[in-house]
């Protein structure tokens, strides 16, 4: 039975949801499709999962247990930022990467405004109803949660994560990665213009209908 509770089975366990297709799995947790393809036959064939019109997780407590292990593990190993990413698939909440990381999903990781290893936080909508949820599941990984940027020198670790709190989720998935719309991401884009100048010419090269005009020159806060 150990023979397929390696990481890869671990985080499609956690990732997926009821109607997923394996090429949906893969991109949300930034693996390749034929990996995650092997990794869905070997828990097929152990009867934790089952393709009808999708693939089903059978079982509800694996996805418990799996998060239970990911919350031990992380207390000796924290997640590193690539980590940091995909975690939010796990929490079973609706989100969007929002601000700077809507930019990054959008250009489909062109564009990475230089953020500090040491100081690096990442930007999700959440709900306005799901914002204790969000906190205590960052907790669980020791990740500060917060609805404002909080400085780097109030903090113990590198990563925080910066909520904010909507009535309702407006998302669109981007390579597996659920992410405000695209033209909110450009006005963003814009009332930055300073710093997202690059951006904005690479997402009007590719994206059709996209109004890179600027009007407004400061820099994020």
């Amino acid at each position: 039975m150990y023979e397929v509770c390696g990481e890869k089975e671990l985080k499609v366990i956690l990732a997926l949801d009821q109607g997923d297709s394996i090429s949906g799995v893969a991109r949300k947790i930034d693996e390749n499709r034929e990996t995650i393809r092997r990794v869905v036959n070997r828990i097929e064939e152990a009867g934790y999962v089952a393709y009808d019109d999708g693939l089903q997780l059978l079982d509800q407590t694996l996805r418990d247990a799996g998060l239970e292990f990911l919350t031990a593990a992380a207390a000796t190993s924290p997640p590193s930022i690539t980590e940091v990413y995909v975690l939010p698939q796990f929490a079973g909440l609706d989100y969007a990467f929002t601000s700077i990381d809507a930019v990054y999903v959008w250009t489909r990781g062109g564009y990475q405004v230089a953020r500090d290893p040491e100081d690096y936080p990442l930007f999700i909508a959440v709900r306005e109803q799901d914002v204790d949820a969000w906190k205590t599941f960052f907790d669980r990984f020791g990740i500060p949660t917060a609805e404002e940027r909080q400085p780097a020198e109030d903090l113990d670790d590198a990563i925080q994560v910066v909520l904010e709190p909507r009535p309702q989720i407006d998302a669109e998935m981007v390579d597996g990665r659920p992410v405000i719309p695209l033209q909110e991401t450009v006005a963003f884009a814009n009332e930055y213009y300073a710093t997202f100048q690059s951006a904005l010419d690479m997402l009007g090269r590719m994206y059709d209908d996209v109004d890179t005009d600027a009007n407004y020159r400061r820099e994020p806060a």
